[in-house]
Formats: C-alpha cells, structure tokens, sequence
C-alpha cells in the first residue's frame, strides 16, 4: 500500500462490509439509480455484510414524499432489500436526512472545537476581488483568506450582520485512495481550496452531510458512480477531520462505478430518456429477474461467454473488484432478449399470474379472472411463452381467445395485405376438411393432419402458404401462437365460424361492395 494512502482506511470484510444506498427522492426511479442500488445490493449480499437505505432528502424544492414512495416500489419490485434504514429502522437513525439536522450541528461544533472547521465571512465578491488583485484566475475561487482571521476581526465582521459560512481546512497534502474499481488515485496538494460545510444561515451541504451520515452509520465501503468521483478528494479531507476530532475511527473504501451510456453516441443516459424510466420499462413487460439479470450487466459479467443467470447466481459471483472501469451502454434489445430467457424459465402458473394484469388492462379479462378466463389463460400462456420477450406482448397474441363466442373479427391491416390470391380457396378447403372431424376428435394433431392433407397434399401448398390465411382467420394477425393448438382452444365451431367470416370478407371485397 502507498504510504501517501490514510492508514486509517478500513479493511473490512466479510460481514464486516457495510454499504448504503442514499438517493435524492427526485423524479422517477431510472435505470443508473437503480444500478447503484443493485450493485450495493448484490456486493453486501455476497460477502453477507449489510445495506443500509437511508434518503437525502434536504432539498425542499425537488424532493417529493411521491418520488420516496416510488423509489420503495422500485426497490421492492426488483427485490432488492436492505438491513437498515428507511421502512425498517436500525440503529444508526434517523435514516432521513431532513430528520438528523441536530446531528449535524453537534458534529460540526466538534469540528469547530478540534481546528478542522473555521468561520468563514468571504463573499463571492471578496474573493474574486482579492484574486484579481493578486493575479491569480478567478476559477481557482476561494484563497483560504479566513483561515487566520482573528477573534477582533470576527467579531467586526458579525457587527457588519455577516452570518458566517464555515469551511473545512483542508490538509496541503496529496490525497490518494485505491479505488475498488480504478486501482490507485491522486489528489495533488492544492488541487482546491477550503471548502464551505455549511452554509450562512446554517445549511448543511451535501459535502458535509454525506459523509458524516457515512462516518455515524460506519459505513465501510461507498460505492457510488463515476461522476461523483470529484468530490471523493473533499471527502477524504473531511474524514481525515473526522477521525481526528473522534467522530469516527476510520475512512471507508471507495468504488466508482462506470456511467451508463444511451444505445446510441457517448452521452450519459439521460434520467429523462423513456428508456431510463423503471416503470416504463415495467409497464412494457420487464419481468424483476429479467430487468435485474441486464442491468447487473452494465459494468459487470458472470463469464465472457454467459449473459443470463438467476438472482441467487449473481449475489454468488459479484464482487465489486470485478466491475469495468469503461462506460457501459443500455441495450433495450438485449435487455428485452436477456428478460425472454427469463420469462421461459418461470413455471406455467407463474407465468400465466404475471399475464393477468396485463389482459386486465387491455380489457381482456377480469382480475381476477373468470374461472373460464383462467381457464382459458391456463391453456394459452404455455402457447406463447416460448415466443414473448416482454409481457406486455400478451395482448396482442392472445385477445383473440378470450373474444366472446360469435363476437365479430377485426384483422391487422398487414395481415390482410399479405394473404395469399388464392386466400379464399384455401380457406374453404379449410373449412371442409374441419367439418369431417368430430367434435370430441377437435384436437392439435388431428387437425394438422385432416389440414395437412386437404391443403398440403390435396392442393399441392407449401405449408407457410397454405397456414397463412387460416392464421390470420383464427386470430387476425400474420403471428400468433402455434395454429393448430389455437383451433384446438377455440373449438369446432368458433373455428369454422372465424374461417367462413374471413371467406365472406374476401368475397366481399373481391366484388367491390
């Protein structure tokens, strides 16, 4: 280890591991949060340490009680759990920053009391002022002017109405960590200045009270993303400040992990791009173990030739020395393959239940359904979960079943176009061949082969033409779930009936009227 590295940095391990996960409840839950919620998750799971949850939640004007519930949902949804925090207490709370302001105060009063933190009276004026006076550029900010201000001058400065800020004295040394994901960082001594903790007026700001909720809560490893990796060098500073005042014993580890990419440029995915949206993407039929399998993939691989893998097999194999440095990139098409494979490994009674909610909202089905809907549904969901990427893809291949009996058909516009001239004929040898099998007979198999023998080796088709028009008669699309077995769920005479409705429109069509 470096010797410029803080020997007081943890090495814990095992279910000494203590990570957190403390959004800003702002807007909706999107995929790069629930990333960083993932990747603690998966980290603390695996070497059976602890996640804590708390909120920051102190910025009055963008955070929202419906956000906080959102982000619980999310959680929940995906089952990501935590030990500690929000919804569960622990004893390290309040677990909302808005509720630890008094914790703050003290901590900072024992700063001030250690050296580490100085009133500060500059104005942004001052200091621009004194830089331009000195020749220095005016990014460089604030030139630790308050540092050695004496009690007089203090005090004319409060008799002025001045509140002070107060600031962290930064030490005037290299700062460097090994990171988790980036191996070893440097801070060069002077690469910034003082920074303010609180504000006039008393407000606690975020390089203050991340820390210090890290350093009560003993949280051991930070694992957070790549673009707050910059305020990691105030953050060692403070935690230098905080072991020496003994608010804490020691300085976590830090992981950064990388940014997460749209599908198309080398832009971050914007939290306000529909693919980043969680819900949306549940809403689209993202099924929990599909949507966490992909997204633990943004960084991070099981094996080089292995994509799909179970919960229980990635809290196994994580570990966050095991994550990429280089941007990852949102793929929704993989995302949608990687959620198929997961969708095929359910059992049928599980699949068919996540299929509920989804015809319910099309207007398919009751919920919860009919006995015979879910009857119905029983039979169907095995037809077409080998063929859905999504659940939302339900609907489409499966209202056809669930119409009442004799109700009208309505077809696809593209389904129509592609029928075969010779449609009609087709669907009337169709017709008579289904007529010739018995009701009790009305089977996949038997119908495939009193079909297969009127169209295929009676009219001499191929089956992609002779199968065509019967699909898109039974159900009104160019895809659906296997035909025969359709039929078979649809009955004798529901069947026929759709076959003579298709030929009647056809006839219709071809004179004119």
């Amino acid at each position: 280890m470096s010797a410029a590295i803080d020997p007081r940095t943890t090495t814990a391990s095992g279910s000494d591991v203590r990570v957190r996960f403390c959004p800003s409840p702002t807007g909706l839950p999107h995929v790069g949060m629930v990333r960083t919620a993932l990747y603690n998750w998966a980290y603390a799971r695996h070497t059976g340490g602890k996640l804590i949850f708390r909120v920051e939640d102190t910025d009055a004007a963008r955070d929202s009680e419906e956000s906080y519930r959102q982000l619980v949902d999310a959680l929940t949804w995906l089952e990501i759990d935590w030990d500690e925090g929000v919804e569960k207490g622990g004893p390290h709370g309040p677990y909302r920053q808005s509720q630890r302001r008094e914790i703050y105060a003290e901590v900072l009063d024992t700063l001030i009391a250690a050296g580490a933190v100085y009133e500060s009276y500059s104005t942004a004026e001052e200091i621009d002022a004194r830089n331009e006076a000195a020749g220095r550029a005016k990014q460089l900010g604030y030139d630790n002017f308050d540092r050695s201000l004496t009690e007089e001058q203090k005090a004319a400065f409060r008799a002025e109405g001045r509140e002070p800020a107060y600031r962290l004295r930064v030490p005037d040394r290299d700062l460097t960590y090994v990171d988790l994901i980036r191996g070893e960082v440097t801070f060069p001594a002077g690469s910034f200045p003082d920074f303010v903790v609180v504000r006039a007026g008393g407000q606690a700001l975020y390089t203050f009270t991340n820390p210090v909720d890290d350093a009560l809560m003993g949280i051991t490893h930070v694992i957070r993303g790549e673009d707050l990796m910059p305020s990691t060098a105030r953050q060692l500073a403070l935690y230098g400040a905080l072991i020496d005042a003994g608010v804490t014993e020691f300085v976590p580890r830090f992981g950064h992990m990388p940014l997460v990419l749209g599908e198309t440029g080398n832009k971050k995915l914007s939290k306000r791009d529909p693919k980043a949206d969680l819900f949306l993407l549940r809403k689209s039929g993202f099924i929990h173990e599909g949507l966490l399998n992909y997204l633990s993939l943004l960084g991070w691989s099981i094996a080089a030739d292995r994509d799909v893998f179970s919960r229980d097999e990635l809290v196994a194999a994580f570990d966050i020395a095991d994550v990429n440095p280089n941007p990852a990139r949102f793929d929704e098409k993989k995302a949608q393959s990687i959620n198929g494979d997961h969708i095929r490994m359910l059992d049928a009674e599980d699949f068919a239940d996540r299929l509920v909610p989804y015809l319910a909202a099309a207007g398919l089905v009751s919920e919860p359904p009919t006995a015979s809907q879910r009857a119905m549904l029983d039979a169907a969901a095995p037809l077409v979960q080998e063929r859905m990427q999504l659940l939302g893809e339900a609907p489409g291949l499966l209202a056809f079943l669930f119409r009442e009996s004799g109700e009208a058909m309505t077809y696809d516009d593209d389904a129509l176009k592609g029928l075969p001239a010779n449609a009609g004929e087709v669907l009337v040898a169709s017709v008579g061949a289904l007529e010739l099998v018995p009701e009790q007979a009305f089977t996949a198999a038997a119908l495939q082969e009193a079909l297969a023998g009127a169209l295929i080796e009676g009219l001499g088709l191929k089956p992609r033409v002779a199968y065509g028009p019967l699909r898109v008669a039974v159900s009104g699309r160019r895809v659906s779930p296997p035909l025969f077995e359709s039929m078979e769920l649809l009955g004798k005479a529901e069947t026929i009936r759709r076959l003579d409705a298709l030929v009647q429109r056809l006839a219709v069509g071809a004179t004119g009227r």
